[in-house]
């Protein structure tokens, strides 16, 4: 039986399962919610700053550590000190070295965790606190998490109604159960020590999230089986949300002299990889989606971290990208093939895990490599002809049979008439994306955020929530659990900022599309003497190299030249120079042609693609009700042939051929 990796399904199972057990009148018995509160911002939005983001260098936390008297030492990605809210004003301090250094300053943000309390904060917070102890205050400032109680209390009651695999009274029971999830051959020894459980009323394994003493049950991780033919669909809910879910499965069975970690994608895989090999193994709460910051204390005490997180190409690349916030020189990764599945399924097919590990490449690489070392992500590729394509739309089928999906690295450039829905179309094929996984940044310097989100809102529900306010909540619920943040800018803003903010946001969120609209916005007036084609081309280099550094998707919104309103635009029509077009991996031109009869047509037209050179143009429908373009399922549009630039027309398809694109 295939099996696929687990994808993010609604909460449709939680809300029951909660009410469920609330009606059993389940007793919290031991283990309820236990240990201190965390302390939370929580920010909807990443904040327009008055200076750069980050707001602090590793140089002034150091400096700033030294003329407070604090001690501390480096780590891969924090700097680690004594906690301020598990020591006395008047106690000694503890070597370096010494495990009471349970506070950890990311080197990057200058945020700060404390593991043995579970405070957070900001470098302003953490500064806050340091002036506040030189007064003799204590704990100050400290918040409950919004929801952690009830969050606490649910997954409690679902907890307590859950039973180990191995004490179901049916033995038949038990092995359907293991065969559905694929973990026949997991022994009852291994699923006790990681304190598996299975909830019978849902057919669902019951993953603990305790915190990393393991003195109480601070959430659970839900995994749900549904057989569709062949294929085994893995459902993933977690209590609470997913946005809030900072899990490492397996940390409190970590000892303090471990130095070798294997990270993980799946509990599943974490579970196979420790009993074939015996190796601390953890799983990341959210798979290859990200690495959340507040993470990355827990990881400090290990030498070397492998990291195999599945066994396609957007693993991999994940993989890569985590590895830059852990600390390359302490990284190898697992690169995925049919000789090196993902853990679960190598270990099914009796295959020897040991080896696959030691077979792991560094992440870290010299400036200059050979086509040796590239040769196996060149055959990758061209094995992998789907998954290096990139992202598929839902909404859009036609756009994927042009542009064949949305890839990471890439710049994105958007034009279209004034008026004709450029910000309405943009935020649906971002929204498009973002409920596939792909975390999304918007930066929105023409309209305020609540107004795109509003737009988002309606896009994502399709239908109009003004009409009915009843259904807001269900909606915004979900809409709330999408991996999309919005930066606070509006108006002019400089391109250093900007770019700031934005690598704050990859850092923080893994963030994959950034979405900026509009490039004419960022600009300004107030220059009138510099040359503004000059300042476009700094603006659009920037992205281009922004893209590039940080494998990550950059959609710009241009607005084009003015010209006769009853020609089509093209390329050329981009306003500022050509480096924009030249930049550009992909050029998308909204075309709008205006009818005295009626409502004009709208077309989207794909003028330029780097990955394989096909270009087209389909129509598109605007739905008014739910503000949406995307195709009607009741007609399929038929993608047309366009003419180049220069106005020659294609050549004929081939016989046989779809007649929809054309090659560059």
């Amino acid at each position: 039986m295939m099996r696929v990796p687990p994808c993010r399904a609604p909460l449709r199972l939680l809300p029951a399962l909660t009410a469920w057990a609330r009606g059993w009148g389940a007793p919290l018995g031991l283990g309820i919610l236990a240990g201190p509160s965390r302390r939370h911002y929580k920010k909807e939005m990443l904040p327009a700053s008055e200076g750069p983001m980050p707001p602090v260098t590793v140089t002034e936390i150091r400096q700033y550590l030294r003329a407070q008297g604090i001690p501390f030492h480096d780590g891969y990605s924090c700097l680690h000190a004594p906690s301020l809210f598990v020591e006395g004003p008047g106690e000694p301090q503890p070597p370096a070295g010494s495990t009471r250094y349970t506070l950890f300053i990311d080197k990057t943000t200058g945020s700060f965790v404390c593991t043995a309390t579970l405070a957070e904060g900001t470098w302003q917070d953490f500064q806050a606190s340091v002036e506040l102890k030189h007064k003799g205050v204590r704990h100050a400032g400290l918040e409950q998490l919004d929801g952690v109680d009830q969050a606490g209390e649910d997954a409690r009651h679902i907890w307590d109604r859950a039973l180990p695999l191995w004490e179901l009274l049916d033995e038949e029971e038990t092995r359907t159960a293991k065969a559905m999830f694929g973990i026949s051959k997991v022994s009852d020894a291994t699923l006790k020590r990681f304190r598996v459980r299975y909830l019978r009323t849902a057919r669902t394994l019951v993953f603990p999230w305790f915190s990393p003493r393991g003195t109480g049950l601070k959430g659970l991780k839900l995994l749900g089986a549904k057989c569709q033919g062949d294929t085994v669909l893995y459902v993933e809910n977690t209590l609470p949300r997913p946005s809030a879910y900072h899990n490492l499965f397996g940390l409190p069975l970590i000892g303090r002299r471990d130095t070798e970690v294997v990270l993980t994608g799946r509990e599943l895989d974490t579970l196979a990889l420790y009993q074939a090999t015996g190796l601390p193994s953890l799983s990341l709460p959210r798979g290859a989606t990200c690495l959340p910051p507040a993470l990355l204390p827990y990881l400090e005490q290990f030498k070397r971290i492998i990291l195999w997180l599945g066994e396609d190409l957007r693993s991999w690349e994940a993989a890569k990208l985590f590895a830059r916030k852990l600390n390359l020189k302490r990284c190898s990764l697992v690169r995925p093939g049919d000789q090196q599945p993902r853990p679960l399924e190598a270990f099914t097919r009796g295959m020897n895990l040991s080896k696959i590990l030691r077979s792991a490449l560094p992440a870290g690489h010299k400036s200059i490599i050979s086509f040796r070392q590239l040769r196996n992500e060149v055959f990758g590729e061209l094995s992998n002809v789907e998954q290096v394509a990139g992202v598929k739309w839902a909404r859009f089928p036609e756009l994927n049979r042009l542009l064949k999906g949305h890839r990471k690295g890439e710049l994105t450039i958007f034009t279209g008439p004034t008026g004709s829905g450029k910000t309405t179309f943009i935020s649906e094929y971002a929204l498009d994306l973002c409920m596939q996984g792909v975390n999304t940044l918007w930066g929105s310097f023409e309209i305020n955020n609540v107004r795109l989100a509003k737009i988002m809102l309606t896009q994502f529900a399709v239908r109009r929530l003004e009409e009915q306010l009843n259904q807001f909540d269900e909606w915004a619920d979900k809409f709330e659990d999408l991996p999309l943040y919005f930066m606070t800018f509006h108006g002019h803003q400089s391109i250093k900022t900007v770019i700031e903010t934005m690598l704050h946001a990859v850092y923080m969120y893994d963030i994959s599309h950034v979405v900026i609209d509009n490039l004419q916005f960022m600009m300004g007036q107030e220059q009138l003497t510099v040359d503004r084609l000059a300042v476009q081309d700094y603006i659009v280099g920037a992205f281009r190299k922004f893209a590039t550094d940080n494998s990550c998707h950059v959609s710009l919104v241009i607005h084009p030249r003015k010209e006769d309103e009853e020609r089509e635009l093209q390329t050329a029509s981009i306003f500022g120079s050509a480096k924009a077009s030249q930049e550009a991996d992909n050029v998308l031109i909204l075309q709008d042609r205006k009818l005295v009869t009626g409502p004009g047509k709208r077309y989207l037209q794909v003028s330029k693609n780097r990955f394989d050179g096909d270009v087209g143009v389909f129509p598109l429908e605007f739905s008014k009700a739910s503000l949406t373009f995307s195709t009607p399922v009741k007609g399929k549009a038929r993608l047309k042939k366009v003419k180049d630039d220069n106005g020659a027309p294609p050549k004929q398809a081939p016989a046989g051929g779809s007649g929809a694109s054309k090659k560059q």
